[in-house]
Parts: structure tokens; sequence; C-alpha cells
């Protein structure tokens, strides 16, 4: 079983992804590139080298629904192996550099690296543990239960408060919780006013100050 120095990350070993470029190559692509539509036929999967990409879901009139973004030594396609059509949508936000190994190499792949299978089944339980708590939050609880629970998923404890991972806009929110952005930004304005969450000064990233309410 591969070693992943962060757990929440399902990231590939360096080594590994050395091994796949150097069979395979890299194909480089710029920020908003559609790298797979949702609806497509296709068996390729994705290993990322660099850079940063998108999952999500269309709806009508081009509304989105993010399921994910991921980044270096993590992989996205792999579902495709089933023959089905592809059931999301992926985008670039950054340059990004990946491995594109199609359906017949991957084969190959799970002979020559005996531990890619195993990782990969490890990495679809997480991912299906993951979607499983984004459909709970959806179905189950309100606009300000789904932001909370975003905001800690997407952050991580750094002494007595959390320091989200990432810069996101209350568009980023909004479309990972399926809601419109007024509603989401009358959310952070009532936790801001309440003390919950501000902007740290030296690292621009939202911090949680204090353990958030039940209920608003």
């Amino acid at each position: 079983m591969f070693s992943n120095q962060d757990p929440l990350a399902d990231g590939l070993p360096d080594e590994l992804l050395d091994s796949f470029m150097q069979t395979w190559g890299t194909r480089s692509f710029s920020p908003q590139t559609v790298l797979i539509q949702e609806g497509d036929e296709g068996d390729s999967m994705f290993i990322l080298h660099s850079g940063r990409v998108k999952i999500y879901a269309s709806g009508e009139g081009g509304r989105e629904l993010v399921l994910d973004e991921l980044g270096r030594g993590q992989c996205f396609g792999e579902l495709s192996l089933d023959g089905a059509r592809r059931s999301v949508s992926v985008k670039t936000l950054q340059p990004t550099t990946c491995t594109v190994v199609n359906g017949a190499n991957l084969q190959e792949a799970f002979k020559q690296f005996p531990g890619l299978a195993p990782h990969l089944m490890m990495r679809l339980i997480r991912m299906v543990r993951r979607l499983t708590e984004q459909v709970k939050r959806l179905a189950l609880q309100d606009v300000y239960g789904r932001v909370v629970g975003v905001l800690m998923e997407l952050s991580d404890p750094v002494g007595e408060i959390r320091v989200m991972r990432q810069r996101l806009t209350q568009q980023d929110i909004a479309d990972r919780v399926g809601s419109s952005r007024e509603m989401v930004h009358r959310v952070m304005r009532e936790l801001t006013i309440g003390g919950y969450v501000d902007v740290d000064s030296t690292t621009r990233l939202l911090t949680i100050r204090k353990r958030f309410p039940q209920a608003w």
C-alpha cells in the first residue's frame, strides 16, 4: 500500500508519479480547459503532476455543482473503466500537467505497478464516503448547515483555530452547496458579525475562530 504524506489528498507518491511520467509522458493544459465532459464516451484516466482541477456536474442554465477539487498526485477519470459514459465534467483551474493513460495502458499499469489497484480502490472508498456526506448535506441540511460543512471539510486545525486550505469566493462556496451566492453571502455575513470567521491578516485565508452553532 502506498504511503501518503497528506491523508486528505489521496495522492500517489512521487516515485510512482515519476514512473508514469517516464512511461507515458505528460500533456499540458491551459486554465479553464475542459478535460472531461459529462455524458461523453472515454476510457482514459488522468494523473495530475501539477496544477489543479475541479470536478463538477452541470444543470439547466449552466448552473454548476462542484463535487471536488484535485491537485498534484491525484487522479480522475477512472470510473470510465466500466465502459459507461462520463458521469461528471472536469475543468482545469490553473496551468495543469497530466499523464493521460488510456484503458489498454491502464491494464498494463496494474501489472507493472501492483500497488496501483489497491490505491485506487481505497481512493474510491474515500470518494464514496465524501460524496455520501455531500448528498446528506444537500438533502437534509439547510444552507447554513451546508456552508458550515464545506468550511469544516476544507479547513485544517492550527492550534485553537481552523484555517482554510485554499481561498474561496462566496460563489465558489455557493457552487459547492447548491445555493445562490446571495444566500451564502447572508450566512457568511452573520458568521463574520458573530466572530466565528474572519480573514487571516497574514495568509489572507478564511479563519474559523470558534465552534459553529448547531443552527442559525
